[in-house]
């Protein structure tokens, strides 16, 4: 089985009873939304991650005000006419707070919308799992800087 590693960091952002979003497409191509953030490039330390993801996909600049906390996701995906792979998501979550930028789309990336959406309407909405991480590392600021997955 093919092993992946793969560190991310993501950012909360809450304005006036809103969270910002980014919306990306799940394998099937139905949108879903996720915290603006991903994958850190060899050599980059993640909270400059966090500032460069949210930037590229919401266009705006943040100021990262805490550490939330660490997420670990592990699954195996199956690869068709390919060895599967035992996928380990390692997942920071930032606070942050917007202090420049104009919204906007990404272009040419993982996203095709940004936007704030309403914190009570957040758990209607097709959403990836980070989303309810984040928000509930932001909610009860626990002193480990993690929350049991959904399935825990």
């Amino acid at each position: 089985m093919r092993k992946n590693l793969r560190v991310a960091a993501y950012a909360i952002c809450v304005r006036d009873g809103k969270l910002l979003l980014a919306r990306a497409h799940d394998p099937d191509g139905r949108p879903e939304w996720t915290l603006p953030g991903g994958g850190m490039e060899h050599g980059e330390d993640p909270y400059d991650t966090v500032l460069r993801e949210v930037e590229e996909e919401t266009g705006y600049h943040i100021e990262v005000t805490g550490l939330l906390g660490v997420d670990s996701v592990r699954r195996t995906f199956p690869r068709r006419l390919r060895t599967p792979t035992d996928h380990h998501g390692v997942r920071l979550v930032y606070e942050g707070r917007v202090v420049g930028g104009e919204l906007r789309p990404e272009v040419g990336g993982s996203t095709d919308l940004a936007a704030w959406q309403d914190l009570d309407a957040v758990p209607g909405l097709p959403r990836v799992g980070v989303v309810d991480i984040g928000l509930a590392l932001w909610r009860r600021r626990p002193a480990t800087g993690r929350v049991a997955r959904p399935s825990e």
